[in-house]
């Protein structure tokens, strides 16, 4: 069993990971990690499902496990590695030899199986943390959100007489917590007891997110100030009480970002490469979104947003005060797709004001970096944000994040009051009401100190120079693991 001075080998378990498959932040998260853990002897390996674009990118893959019977067909385990990133994937064509979203059929619903589909992916997790790869058995495995949830239950319920590595939970957003019908415990591999209050059982449902957070060794979440927001009754979805039962088993650890990738000095994404000592270099991609947004060559705040359209991310409320924000002084452009109202109304407001908004539908990597890389802000009036990635990759280019007072927000950026604009430590600006006029207001105050060039740029420098890598927080989950696995020691 691994020490503190010893190598600590660590299984993630995750349903994406970028640069193979990507629909949210969660992709970033599992996909940087690892290369942030490995100077500190962290040796990560990470389970995935076998989707067809993780397939494709595979390299040197040999098969190390077989199933006959899985979840309703053969599935094989393979481990394999892309570039410098370490798998096992789970390749179960009848589970996942699916084109497109990797939770959603074409009819934009979920698949009516993801209650097996990932099933079978935390009980895969489970047997490679009872030493079914005999070249790499764990000493703590890591799951991320619901569709890994299950494994602390897969090995509490089934693992009589076999070893039981230490787990980690980590709620990226605990909105999602893959609440199933209860007739799925038969098709789970579970035994009846698993369904109780204290573990599957959530409201008469099985809750796979539930479970995790009552049978996993450490819960944490993805910063300090969304651990504790989902302990009260206003933030806590229904799981506010269990969560403060588990007291200091729950944490949060602030993400950080691949600051190789999110790089404004040799980003091959920009049009114009600069840093810090070079922030005049930014006017040249300022100018290639106008391009792109068809919008005029204008020297005012033009302000950007890179979000999915939903009112968790407070779109609504930018909808209601793209008026007043356009007559204040700023543009906007959006890059991002979601409700379908939401998108229309953005739409009609670039109908109505062509020389101050722009938006475009979908979502564009390249656009994204480009974004970041031009415009002035960033604006994020999120309801609640457990950490949020783009305020930090705003910070990272200069692009003055503009976000409400929640969650990941409230513990990276540094409002623009007097007292932190007089010590030089300011790096965007923040808002506590989260309505039309919070909004309003904050864009107001952006665009009065975008008037000042020298504030501005000094916010600008400010957030260029945070420290938004993974660093600090690989220490500490690296910290984390080896305390779990000192406390779990010995247990069968």
């Amino acid at each position: 069993m691994a020490n503190a001075s010893t190598s600590l080998k660590v299984l993630s378990v995750a349903s994406e990971m970028f640069p193979l498959i990507k629909t949210g932040g969660l992709a970033d998260v599992v996909g940087a990690l690892p290369s942030a853990l490995a100077p500190l002897d962290v040796e990560v390996r990470t389970l995935l499902p076998g989707y067809p674009a993780v397939m494709a990118a595979l390299q040197d893959a040999i098969e190390v496990c077989h199933w006959p019977r899985w979840f309703g067909g053969p599935a094989r385990l393979l481990a394999a590695r892309h570039e410098s990133l370490r798998l096992l994937v789970l390749d179960a064509p009848h589970l996942y030899a699916r084109a497109g979203n990797p939770y959603l059929g074409p009819s934009g619903h979920d698949w009516p199986d993801n209650a097996e589909r990932f099933a079978a992916l935390a009980l895969a997790g489970a047997h490679i943390g009872w030493g079914a790869v005999e070249a790499f058995i764990p000493d703590v495995i890591h799951v991320h959100d619901w569709q890994a949830a299950l494994v602390p239950a897969d090995l509490h319920f089934l693992g009589a007489g076999k070893r039981r590595p230490a787990t980690v939970l980590t709620v990226h957003n605990l909105a999602f917590q893959g609440q199933f019908d209860a007739d799925i415990l038969d098709r789970l591999g579970l035994p009846d007891d698993a369904f109780t209050s204290d573990a599957l059982e959530f409201f008469g449902d099985v809750g796979y997110l539930k479970s995790g957070i009552l049978l996993a060794d450490a819960i944490t979440t993805v910063s300090p100030t969304y651990a504790h927001e989902i302990r009260t009754p206003a933030n806590g979805m229904g799981m506010d009480a269990m969560l403060r039962w588990r007291g200091s088993a729950v944490s949060g650890i602030v993400n950080g970002i691949d600051t190789d990738i999110w790089n404004a000095a040799t980003d091959a994404l920009l049009e114009q490469t600069y840093d810090a000592s070079s922030l005049t270099q930014r006017a040249t991609n300022k100018r290639a979104i106008e391009v792109r947004f068809a919008l005029p060559r204008d020297d005012s705040l033009l302000v950007c947003m890179i979000t999915r359209l939903t009112t968790q991310k407070g779109i609504d409320l930018v909808i209601d005060a793209v008026d007043d924000l356009v007559e204040s002084g700023a543009r906007l452009v959006v890059l991002g797709s979601g409700d379908a109202p939401f998108e229309q109304a953005l739409i009609a407001a670039a109908t109505r004001w062509p020389d101050r908004v722009g938006v475009r539908i979908g979502y564009d990597e390249g656009l994204s970096h480009l974004m970041q890389g031009g415009c002035d802000a960033i604006l994020i009036p999120s309801r609640f944000e457990p950490c949020g990635l783009t305020q930090l990759y705003g910070l990272r280019y200069g692009c003055v994040p503009i976000v409400s007072r929640v969650g990941g927000l409230a513990d990276t950026v540094i409002d623009a009051n007097d007292a932190a604009l007089k010590a030089g430590v300011a790096t965007g600006i923040q808002f506590a009401d989260v309505t039309v006029d919070g909004v309003r207001d904050a864009v107001g105050r952006a665009v009065a100190l975008f008037s000042i060039r020298e504030t501005w740029q000094r916010l600008q420098t400010a957030g260029m120079q945070a420290d938004v890598s993974w660093r600090s927080s690989a220490i500490e989950f690296a910290a984390l693991y080896r305390r779990l696995v000192l406390a779990t020691s010995g247990r069968g």
